[in-house]
């Protein structure tokens, strides 16, 4: 078992997850684009007692009915979901806020009923190891 650390933008919101990993998946749905502000949001899925704030105290959003973000209320970064309704036990924590986002790789994509259709082709775009030509 690795001990994941992580946290939000500002650095106001700090975490620590050590328990084992359920899923890492890519989501699509409408409602993690809106809230992210992204096509996608990798999202990795473990038991709640995993989880540890070990500082600060993100701010909570009922995004649904049943369904909970929290994010820092300081920058804005979105960390974690729980749905009590369809995931008892389970929480979401967003990957791109890991300290190393490359320590847990993506398994699957999910919610693809949703996705942008230029996301299906998304990995042909041209590419740029920092921004594009100017000219």
């Amino acid at each position: 078992m690795t001990t994941i650390t992580g946290g939000c933008h500002c650095g106001a919101i700090r975490y620590e997850i050590a328990g084992e990993l359920i899923v890492h998946a890519l989501c699509h749905c409408t409602d993690c684009r809106r809230h992210a502000g992204a096509p996608v949001v990798g999202w990795t899925m473990y038991a709640e007692d995993a989880l540890k704030v070990t500082k600060g105290t993100p701010k909570l959003y009922k995004s649904s009915e049943h369904g909970r973000r929290q994010f820092c209320a300081d920058c804005g970064t979105g960390l974690f979901y729980t749905n009590a309704n369809i995931m008892p036990g389970i929480v979401d924590i967003q990957s791109g806020t890991y300290d190393d986002p490359d320590a847990v790789p993506a398994m699957m994509h999910i919610q693809t009923a949703e996705r942008l259709r230029w996301m299906e082709r998304a990995h042909e775009l041209p590419t740029f190891e920092r921004y594009p030509p100017q000219e």
